[in-house]
């Protein structure tokens, strides 16, 4: 089991890692919208939220050499389903058919202020 941090997205805020490589597959941690560099929730609406918290699971993947490309299963945590279809708009640009399995679901609260957090598995690109 390897470590994967990379400065290109927020440190964890718990006593876990921002993804493990594990043989042929990659499990990165909830990623939520927060800019690497301040460390502060981005401004903007959960498109905005959506796109930047994509943008810091692909900079952990890049850690291990891999990208959205990679991604087999996605999860994606929710604070309002009624978010649903502008998060899937954002989604869709970010990843290409065939799209990855993915379960989504509508949470209570996420450990910071924010409306939406991902997680993801993928494979290493020459698995």
């Amino acid at each position: 089991m390897e470590e994967l941090s990379t400065d290109d997205a927020p440190p964890s805020i718990g006593p876990f890692s921002q993804g493990i490589l594990e043989g042929d597959r990659i499990f990165i941690s909830g990623q939520g919208p927060i800019d690497p560099e301040s460390g502060e929730i981005i401004e903007g609406d959960v498109r905005d939220e959506t796109r930047r918290t994509l943008e810091n699971v692909d900079a952990v993947l890049r850690a291990a050499d891999a990208s959205l490309d990679d991604v087999v299963k996605t999860t994606v945590f929710v604070r309002d389903m009624d978010n649903y279809n502008a998060i899937n708009e954002v989604y869709a640009e970010h990843f290409s058919e065939p799209f990855p399995a993915r379960s989504a679901v509508e949470v209570a609260d996420l450990p910071v202020d924010i409306e939406v957090e991902i997680e993801v598995v993928a494979s290493t690109p020459d698995a």
